[in-house]
Protein backbone atom coordinates (compact mmCIF):
# COMPACT_ATOMS: atom_id res chain seq x y z
CA UNK A 1 0.00 0.00 0.00
CA UNK A 2 0.99 3.66 -0.44
CA UNK A 3 1.53 6.35 2.15
CA UNK A 4 -1.78 7.53 3.64
CA UNK A 5 -3.43 10.56 2.07
CA UNK A 6 -6.25 12.77 3.31
CA UNK A 7 -8.57 15.34 1.76
CA UNK A 8 -11.87 17.07 2.32
CA UNK A 9 -14.37 15.45 -0.06
CA UNK A 10 -17.14 18.03 0.37
CA UNK A 11 -16.96 21.75 -0.56
CA UNK A 12 -14.72 23.82 1.76
CA UNK A 13 -17.49 25.84 3.34
CA UNK A 14 -19.67 25.81 6.41
CA UNK A 15 -22.51 23.32 6.31
CA UNK A 16 -24.41 20.73 8.29
CA UNK A 17 -21.86 18.00 7.60
CA UNK A 18 -18.45 17.56 6.04
CA UNK A 19 -16.84 14.40 4.70
CA UNK A 20 -13.13 13.73 5.02
CA UNK A 21 -11.56 10.92 2.97
CA UNK A 22 -8.37 9.07 3.78
CA UNK A 23 -6.68 6.17 1.98
CA UNK A 24 -3.47 4.20 2.31
CA UNK A 25 -1.36 2.08 4.59
CA UNK A 26 -1.89 2.90 8.24
CA UNK A 27 -5.16 4.85 8.14
CA UNK A 28 -6.79 2.25 10.42
CA UNK A 29 -4.01 2.74 12.97
CA UNK A 30 -4.36 6.51 12.76
CA UNK A 31 -8.12 6.49 13.35
CA UNK A 32 -7.66 4.08 16.25
CA UNK A 33 -5.17 6.51 17.80
CA UNK A 34 -7.75 9.27 17.48
CA UNK A 35 -10.64 7.13 18.71
CA UNK A 36 -9.09 4.27 20.75
CA UNK A 37 -12.33 2.39 21.45
CA UNK A 38 -12.91 1.61 17.76
CA UNK A 39 -10.10 -0.99 17.32
CA UNK A 40 -10.59 -0.98 13.53
CA UNK A 41 -6.98 -1.95 12.82
CA UNK A 42 -7.39 -5.07 14.95
CA UNK A 43 -10.70 -6.29 13.55
CA UNK A 44 -10.24 -5.02 9.97
CA UNK A 45 -13.98 -5.21 9.45
CA UNK A 46 -15.90 -3.06 7.03
CA UNK A 47 -18.44 -1.09 8.97
CA UNK A 48 -19.90 2.16 10.24
CA UNK A 49 -18.79 3.44 13.62
CA UNK A 50 -19.66 6.36 15.86
CA UNK A 51 -17.47 7.93 18.45
CA UNK A 52 -15.31 10.82 19.60
CA UNK A 53 -12.36 12.08 17.56
CA UNK A 54 -9.63 12.97 20.07
CA UNK A 55 -6.24 14.61 19.65
CA UNK A 56 -4.59 13.54 22.88
CA UNK A 57 -6.89 14.77 25.64
CA UNK A 58 -8.62 17.25 23.35
CA UNK A 59 -12.07 16.39 21.97
CA UNK A 60 -12.29 17.50 18.33
CA UNK A 61 -15.76 16.24 17.43
CA UNK A 62 -18.24 13.39 17.63
CA UNK A 63 -18.31 11.78 14.20
CA UNK A 64 -19.55 8.89 12.09
CA UNK A 65 -16.65 6.83 10.73
CA UNK A 66 -16.81 4.55 7.70
CA UNK A 67 -14.13 1.86 7.48
CA UNK A 68 -13.31 0.00 4.26
CA UNK A 69 -10.53 -2.64 4.21
CA UNK A 70 -8.48 -2.65 1.00
CA UNK A 71 -10.29 -5.64 -0.49
CA UNK A 72 -13.64 -3.83 -0.33
CA UNK A 73 -12.63 -0.20 -0.82
CA UNK A 74 -12.90 2.05 -3.85
CA UNK A 75 -9.14 2.69 -4.03
CA UNK A 76 -7.82 -0.82 -3.36
CA UNK A 77 -6.27 0.47 -0.11
CA UNK A 78 -7.57 0.77 3.43
CA UNK A 79 -9.98 3.70 3.46
CA UNK A 80 -11.44 5.72 6.31
CA UNK A 81 -14.15 8.31 5.69
CA UNK A 82 -15.13 10.66 8.50
CA UNK A 83 -18.50 12.39 8.50
CA UNK A 84 -18.15 15.25 10.97
CA UNK A 85 -20.00 18.47 11.71
CA UNK A 86 -19.55 20.96 8.88
CA UNK A 87 -17.35 23.50 10.61
CA UNK A 88 -14.13 24.23 8.71
CA UNK A 89 -12.42 24.57 12.11
CA UNK A 90 -13.37 20.95 12.94
CA UNK A 91 -12.28 19.78 9.50
CA UNK A 92 -8.91 21.46 9.83
CA UNK A 93 -8.30 19.98 13.30
CA UNK A 94 -9.10 16.44 12.08
CA UNK A 95 -6.92 16.85 9.00
CA UNK A 96 -4.04 18.20 11.08
CA UNK A 97 -4.36 15.28 13.49
CA UNK A 98 -3.94 12.88 10.55
CA UNK A 99 -1.05 14.87 9.11
CA UNK A 100 0.78 14.82 12.45
CA UNK A 101 0.52 11.01 12.41
CA UNK A 102 2.10 10.52 9.00
CA UNK A 103 -0.63 11.26 6.46
CA UNK A 104 -0.14 13.66 3.54
CA UNK A 105 -2.48 15.99 1.70
CA UNK A 106 -3.95 14.24 -1.34
CA UNK A 107 -3.14 15.78 -4.70
CA UNK A 108 -5.79 16.47 -7.35
CA UNK A 109 -7.38 13.20 -8.49
CA UNK A 110 -5.12 11.06 -6.31
CA UNK A 111 -7.91 8.88 -4.90
CA UNK A 112 -9.07 8.02 -8.43
CA UNK A 113 -5.49 7.48 -9.65
CA UNK A 114 -4.85 5.03 -6.81
CA UNK A 115 -8.06 3.20 -7.73
CA UNK A 116 -6.78 2.95 -11.32
CA UNK A 117 -3.29 1.75 -10.42
CA UNK A 118 -4.73 -0.77 -7.95
CA UNK A 119 -7.03 -2.23 -10.60
CA UNK A 120 -10.29 -0.98 -9.10
CA UNK A 121 -11.20 0.89 -12.28
CA UNK A 122 -9.80 1.33 -15.75
CA UNK A 123 -8.85 4.68 -17.27
CA UNK A 124 -12.22 5.23 -18.94
CA UNK A 125 -14.01 4.68 -15.63
CA UNK A 126 -11.54 6.94 -13.82
CA UNK A 127 -12.06 9.76 -16.33
CA UNK A 128 -15.82 9.42 -15.98
CA UNK A 129 -15.59 10.39 -12.30
CA UNK A 130 -14.55 13.88 -13.36
CA UNK A 131 -17.21 13.93 -16.07
CA UNK A 132 -19.85 13.04 -13.48
CA UNK A 133 -18.74 15.84 -11.16
CA UNK A 134 -18.73 18.41 -14.00
CA UNK A 135 -22.01 17.34 -15.61
CA UNK A 136 -24.42 20.27 -16.02
CA UNK A 137 -27.36 18.36 -17.51
CA UNK A 138 -29.10 15.13 -16.55
CA UNK A 139 -28.20 13.70 -19.95
CA UNK A 140 -24.47 14.40 -19.46
CA UNK A 141 -24.68 12.86 -16.01
CA UNK A 142 -26.30 9.72 -17.39
CA UNK A 143 -23.56 9.28 -20.01
CA UNK A 144 -20.91 9.64 -17.29
CA UNK A 145 -22.68 6.98 -15.24
CA UNK A 146 -22.61 4.60 -18.22
CA UNK A 147 -18.82 4.96 -18.31
CA UNK A 148 -18.44 4.75 -14.54
CA UNK A 149 -20.43 1.50 -14.48
CA UNK A 150 -18.04 -0.06 -17.00
CA UNK A 151 -20.43 -0.19 -19.96
CA UNK A 152 -18.23 2.03 -22.13
CA UNK A 153 -15.13 -0.01 -21.31
CA UNK A 154 -16.86 -3.15 -22.61
CA UNK A 155 -16.78 -1.63 -26.10
CA UNK A 156 -13.01 -2.20 -26.17
CA UNK A 157 -13.19 -5.98 -25.91
CA UNK A 158 -14.60 -6.72 -29.40
CA UNK A 159 -12.27 -4.11 -30.91
CA UNK A 160 -9.19 -5.67 -29.33
CA UNK A 161 -10.45 -9.12 -30.27
CA UNK A 162 -10.79 -8.27 -33.95
CA UNK A 163 -7.41 -6.53 -34.17
CA UNK A 164 -5.60 -9.22 -32.20
CA UNK A 165 -7.01 -11.99 -34.41
CA UNK A 166 -5.65 -10.55 -37.65
CA UNK A 167 -2.42 -9.45 -35.95
CA UNK A 168 -1.88 -12.90 -34.44
CA UNK A 169 -2.50 -14.48 -37.84
CA UNK A 170 0.11 -12.22 -39.47
CA UNK A 171 2.60 -12.74 -36.64
CA UNK A 172 2.32 -16.50 -36.65
CA UNK A 173 2.89 -16.59 -40.41
CA UNK A 174 6.01 -14.48 -39.92
CA UNK A 175 7.42 -16.43 -36.96
CA UNK A 176 6.45 -19.97 -37.98
CA UNK A 177 6.44 -20.17 -41.79
CA UNK A 178 7.44 -23.84 -41.69
CA UNK A 179 4.15 -25.00 -40.17
CA UNK A 180 1.44 -26.09 -42.57
CA UNK A 181 -1.38 -26.46 -40.06
CA UNK A 182 -1.94 -22.72 -39.67
CA UNK A 183 -4.13 -20.43 -41.73
CA UNK A 184 -2.31 -18.37 -44.32
CA UNK A 185 -2.36 -14.59 -43.81
CA UNK A 186 -3.26 -13.65 -47.36
CA UNK A 187 -3.47 -10.02 -48.43
CA UNK A 188 -7.15 -10.46 -49.26
CA UNK A 189 -7.87 -11.63 -45.73
CA UNK A 190 -5.88 -8.76 -44.21
CA UNK A 191 -7.68 -6.22 -46.40
CA UNK A 192 -11.10 -7.62 -45.53
CA UNK A 193 -10.34 -7.75 -41.79
CA UNK A 194 -8.96 -4.21 -41.70
CA UNK A 195 -11.96 -2.85 -43.61
CA UNK A 196 -14.36 -4.57 -41.22
CA UNK A 197 -12.57 -3.28 -38.12
CA UNK A 198 -12.32 0.24 -39.54
CA UNK A 199 -16.09 0.25 -39.98
CA UNK A 200 -16.43 -0.64 -36.29
CA UNK A 201 -14.00 2.14 -35.31
CA UNK A 202 -15.74 4.75 -37.45
CA UNK A 203 -19.01 3.92 -35.72
CA UNK A 204 -17.33 4.32 -32.32
CA UNK A 205 -15.96 7.70 -33.41
CA UNK A 206 -19.39 8.83 -34.61
CA UNK A 207 -21.03 7.79 -31.35
CA UNK A 208 -18.18 9.36 -29.41
CA UNK A 209 -18.56 12.73 -31.09
CA UNK A 210 -22.28 12.74 -30.36
CA UNK A 211 -21.54 11.81 -26.76
CA UNK A 212 -18.93 14.56 -26.56
CA UNK A 213 -21.54 17.15 -27.54
CA UNK A 214 -23.92 15.86 -24.85
CA UNK A 215 -21.15 15.67 -22.24
CA UNK A 216 -19.34 18.95 -22.95
CA UNK A 217 -22.02 21.05 -24.59
CA UNK A 218 -21.37 23.62 -27.33
CA UNK A 219 -20.46 27.28 -27.66
CA UNK A 220 -22.81 29.30 -29.85
CA UNK A 221 -22.00 32.86 -30.95
CA UNK A 222 -24.81 35.28 -31.75
CA UNK A 223 -23.50 37.39 -34.61
CA UNK A 224 -25.03 40.38 -36.29
CA UNK A 225 -24.80 44.04 -37.12
CA UNK A 226 -25.78 46.63 -34.48
CA UNK A 227 -29.49 46.84 -33.62
CA UNK A 228 -30.40 43.59 -35.34
CA UNK A 229 -31.66 42.19 -32.04
CA UNK A 230 -28.83 40.00 -30.79
CA UNK A 231 -29.22 41.02 -27.16
CA UNK A 232 -33.01 40.70 -27.34
CA UNK A 233 -32.60 37.22 -28.80
CA UNK A 234 -30.13 36.26 -26.07
CA UNK A 235 -32.57 37.43 -23.39
CA UNK A 236 -35.44 35.55 -25.05
CA UNK A 237 -33.41 32.33 -25.23
CA UNK A 238 -32.29 32.63 -21.61
CA UNK A 239 -35.69 33.88 -20.43
CA UNK A 240 -34.02 36.64 -18.44
CA UNK A 241 -32.69 40.15 -18.99
CA UNK A 242 -29.02 39.25 -19.22
CA UNK A 243 -27.97 41.74 -21.91
CA UNK A 244 -28.81 45.46 -22.15
CA UNK A 245 -31.27 46.19 -24.94
CA UNK A 246 -31.29 49.65 -26.54
CA UNK A 247 -32.13 51.36 -29.83
CA UNK A 248 -28.71 53.02 -29.71
CA UNK A 249 -26.30 51.21 -32.07
CA UNK A 250 -23.21 49.73 -30.41
CA UNK A 251 -24.77 49.22 -26.96
CA UNK A 252 -23.11 45.81 -26.52
CA UNK A 253 -19.38 46.52 -26.09
CA UNK A 254 -18.23 43.17 -24.70
CA UNK A 255 -19.16 39.51 -25.06
CA UNK A 256 -22.14 38.68 -22.84
CA UNK A 257 -22.53 35.00 -21.94
CA UNK A 258 -25.46 32.88 -20.88
CA UNK A 259 -26.23 29.18 -20.47
CA UNK A 260 -29.26 27.14 -21.42
CA UNK A 261 -30.12 23.54 -22.17
CA UNK A 262 -31.61 22.44 -25.50
CA UNK A 263 -32.86 18.85 -25.31
CA UNK A 264 -30.31 18.04 -22.63
CA UNK A 265 -27.36 19.66 -24.42
CA UNK A 266 -25.63 22.48 -22.56
CA UNK A 267 -25.41 25.54 -24.79
CA UNK A 268 -23.21 28.49 -23.88
CA UNK A 269 -24.50 31.55 -25.74
CA UNK A 270 -22.11 34.37 -26.57
CA UNK A 271 -23.81 37.67 -27.37
CA UNK A 272 -21.16 39.55 -29.32
CA UNK A 273 -20.78 43.24 -30.06
CA UNK A 274 -22.39 44.33 -33.31
CA UNK A 275 -19.93 43.84 -36.15
CA UNK A 276 -19.34 47.07 -38.06
CA UNK A 277 -16.62 49.58 -38.91
CA UNK A 278 -16.34 52.10 -36.09
CA UNK A 279 -13.98 54.79 -34.82
CA UNK A 280 -15.10 54.33 -31.21
CA UNK A 281 -12.11 52.80 -29.42
CA UNK A 282 -14.17 50.83 -26.90
CA UNK A 283 -16.63 49.57 -29.49
CA UNK A 284 -13.74 48.60 -31.75
CA UNK A 285 -12.33 46.41 -28.95
CA UNK A 286 -15.76 44.82 -28.63
CA UNK A 287 -15.84 44.03 -32.34
CA UNK A 288 -12.38 42.43 -32.08
CA UNK A 289 -13.62 40.24 -29.24
CA UNK A 290 -16.67 39.36 -31.33
CA UNK A 291 -14.43 38.10 -34.12
CA UNK A 292 -12.49 35.95 -31.63
CA UNK A 293 -15.74 34.54 -30.24
CA UNK A 294 -16.88 33.62 -33.74
CA UNK A 295 -13.62 31.74 -34.31
CA UNK A 296 -13.84 29.89 -30.98
CA UNK A 297 -17.54 29.01 -31.19
CA UNK A 298 -18.75 25.60 -32.35
CA UNK A 299 -21.68 27.26 -34.09
CA UNK A 300 -22.46 30.80 -35.24
CA UNK A 301 -26.00 32.12 -35.39
CA UNK A 302 -25.96 34.89 -37.99
CA UNK A 303 -28.85 37.23 -37.20
CA UNK A 304 -30.27 39.30 -40.04
CA UNK A 305 -33.10 41.84 -40.09
CA UNK A 306 -36.20 40.27 -41.63
CA UNK A 307 -37.56 43.72 -42.54
CA UNK A 308 -34.55 44.59 -44.72
CA UNK A 309 -32.83 43.28 -47.83
CA UNK A 310 -29.83 41.45 -46.37
CA UNK A 311 -28.51 39.74 -49.50
CA UNK A 312 -25.33 41.86 -49.39
CA UNK A 313 -24.77 41.66 -45.64
CA UNK A 314 -20.98 41.31 -45.11
CA UNK A 315 -21.51 38.81 -42.27
CA UNK A 316 -22.67 36.25 -44.81
CA UNK A 317 -19.21 36.38 -46.36
CA UNK A 318 -17.34 36.57 -43.03
CA UNK A 319 -19.02 33.43 -41.65
CA UNK A 320 -19.29 31.37 -44.84
CA UNK A 321 -16.53 28.96 -43.76
CA UNK A 322 -18.04 28.59 -40.27
CA UNK A 323 -20.71 26.15 -39.20
CA UNK A 324 -23.67 28.51 -38.99
CA UNK A 325 -27.40 29.06 -38.86
CA UNK A 326 -28.82 32.09 -40.66
CA UNK A 327 -31.87 33.44 -38.87
CA UNK A 328 -34.10 36.40 -39.69
CA UNK A 329 -35.17 38.33 -36.59
CA UNK A 330 -38.07 40.84 -36.35
CA UNK A 331 -40.41 38.46 -38.14
CA UNK A 332 -43.27 40.44 -36.57
CA UNK A 333 -42.44 43.30 -38.96
CA UNK A 334 -42.92 41.33 -42.19
CA UNK A 335 -46.18 40.24 -43.74
CA UNK A 336 -44.89 37.57 -46.11
CA UNK A 337 -42.10 35.13 -45.43
CA UNK A 338 -39.89 33.42 -47.96
CA UNK A 339 -39.76 29.65 -48.08
CA UNK A 340 -36.56 28.10 -46.78
CA UNK A 341 -35.69 30.96 -44.44
CA UNK A 342 -35.70 30.72 -40.65
CA UNK A 343 -37.74 33.50 -39.03
CA UNK A 344 -37.96 34.42 -35.35
CA UNK A 345 -39.19 37.31 -33.27
CA UNK A 346 -37.21 38.01 -30.12
CA UNK A 347 -39.73 40.72 -29.22
CA UNK A 348 -42.60 38.22 -29.19
CA UNK A 349 -40.50 35.35 -27.79
CA UNK A 350 -41.12 33.38 -30.98
CA UNK A 351 -37.80 31.51 -30.82
CA UNK A 352 -38.64 27.80 -30.76
CA UNK A 353 -37.79 27.32 -34.46
CA UNK A 354 -34.28 28.61 -33.74
CA UNK A 355 -33.78 26.25 -30.79
CA UNK A 356 -34.92 23.38 -33.00
CA UNK A 357 -32.47 24.48 -35.72
CA UNK A 358 -29.60 24.61 -33.21
CA UNK A 359 -30.34 21.08 -32.05
CA UNK A 360 -30.67 19.73 -35.58
CA UNK A 361 -27.33 21.30 -36.58
CA UNK A 362 -25.55 19.24 -33.93
CA UNK A 363 -26.61 15.94 -35.55
CA UNK A 364 -27.14 14.17 -32.23
CA UNK A 365 -29.32 11.07 -32.53
CA UNK A 366 -31.85 10.04 -29.90
CA UNK A 367 -29.85 6.89 -29.23
CA UNK A 368 -26.76 8.94 -28.28
CA UNK A 369 -28.35 9.82 -24.94
CA UNK A 370 -28.39 6.19 -23.81
CA UNK A 371 -25.44 4.73 -25.72
CA UNK A 372 -22.05 4.24 -23.99
CA UNK A 373 -19.38 6.07 -25.97
CA UNK A 374 -15.75 7.14 -25.95
CA UNK A 375 -16.47 10.84 -25.82
CA UNK A 376 -13.46 12.72 -24.51
CA UNK A 377 -10.58 14.13 -26.54
CA UNK A 378 -8.08 11.45 -25.47
CA UNK A 379 -10.35 8.57 -26.37
CA UNK A 380 -11.43 10.05 -29.70
CA UNK A 381 -7.79 10.74 -30.63
CA UNK A 382 -6.86 7.12 -29.90
CA UNK A 383 -9.79 5.85 -31.98
CA UNK A 384 -8.64 8.05 -34.86
CA UNK A 385 -5.10 6.67 -34.49
CA UNK A 386 -6.49 3.14 -34.59
CA UNK A 387 -8.40 3.90 -37.78
CA UNK A 388 -5.32 5.48 -39.38
CA UNK A 389 -3.10 2.50 -38.50
CA UNK A 390 -5.66 0.04 -39.82
CA UNK A 391 -5.96 2.10 -43.00
CA UNK A 392 -2.18 1.97 -43.40
CA UNK A 393 -2.15 -1.82 -42.92
CA UNK A 394 -4.93 -2.15 -45.49
CA UNK A 395 -3.05 0.02 -48.01
CA UNK A 396 0.17 -1.92 -47.41
CA UNK A 397 -1.64 -5.17 -48.06
CA UNK A 398 -3.16 -3.77 -51.26
CA UNK A 399 0.34 -2.72 -52.34
CA UNK A 400 1.62 -6.23 -51.63
CA UNK A 401 4.00 -5.00 -48.95
CA UNK A 402 5.71 -7.55 -46.73
CA UNK A 403 4.01 -9.06 -43.70
CA UNK A 404 6.59 -7.45 -41.40
CA UNK A 405 5.56 -3.96 -42.51
CA UNK A 406 1.85 -4.75 -42.27
CA UNK A 407 2.42 -6.14 -38.78
CA UNK A 408 3.88 -2.82 -37.59
CA UNK A 409 0.66 -0.92 -38.34
CA UNK A 410 -1.52 -3.67 -36.87
CA UNK A 411 0.58 -3.73 -33.72
CA UNK A 412 0.22 0.05 -33.38
CA UNK A 413 -3.57 -0.25 -33.71
CA UNK A 414 -3.63 -3.00 -31.07
CA UNK A 415 -1.50 -0.93 -28.67
CA UNK A 416 -3.79 2.07 -29.09
CA UNK A 417 -6.82 -0.10 -28.30
CA UNK A 418 -5.14 -1.14 -25.06
CA UNK A 419 -4.33 2.48 -24.25
CA UNK A 420 -8.05 3.30 -24.27
CA UNK A 421 -8.41 1.54 -20.92
CA UNK A 422 -4.96 2.49 -19.70
CA UNK A 423 -3.62 -1.03 -20.18
CA UNK A 424 0.05 -1.74 -20.82
CA UNK A 425 0.35 -1.35 -24.61
CA UNK A 426 3.58 -3.34 -24.75
CA UNK A 427 2.02 -6.62 -23.66
CA UNK A 428 3.43 -9.43 -25.78
CA UNK A 429 1.11 -11.25 -28.16
CA UNK A 430 2.61 -14.67 -27.54
CA UNK A 431 -0.32 -15.85 -25.42
CA UNK A 432 -2.73 -14.57 -28.06
CA UNK A 433 -0.89 -16.42 -30.80
CA UNK A 434 -0.68 -19.73 -28.95
CA UNK A 435 -4.30 -19.55 -27.85
CA UNK A 436 -5.47 -19.39 -31.47
CA UNK A 437 -3.13 -21.70 -33.36
CA UNK A 438 -1.78 -25.17 -32.80
CA UNK A 439 1.83 -24.09 -33.28
CA UNK A 440 4.68 -26.45 -32.45
CA UNK A 441 2.56 -29.34 -31.28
Amino acid sequence: MAKPIIALATPPMKGALALIRTSGDGVFDIIDSLSPKLRIAETRKRGIYYGPIMDGEKLIDLAVIFAYPAESSSTGEDVIEISCHGSMLIVEEIVQAFLSRGAEYATRGEFSSRAFYNGKMDLVEAESVNDLINATTAEAKNLALLSLSGKTSKLVAPLKQEISEILALVEVNIDYPEYTDIEEATNDKIIASCASIRKMVRNLIKEGREGQIIREGVKVALVGEPNVGKSSLLNALLREDRAIVSDIPGTTRDVVEGDLSIRGIAVKLLDTAGVRDTEDVVEKLGVERSNRSIDEADLAIVILDASKDETANPLLEITKSKKRIIVYNKADLVKSKEDGKLYVSALQNDIEPLKEAVFNSLSVSDSAYVTPSFSNARELALLKDIENNLSQAEEDAKSDMGADLISVSLQAAYNDARKLLGEDPTQDLTDEIFSRFCVGK
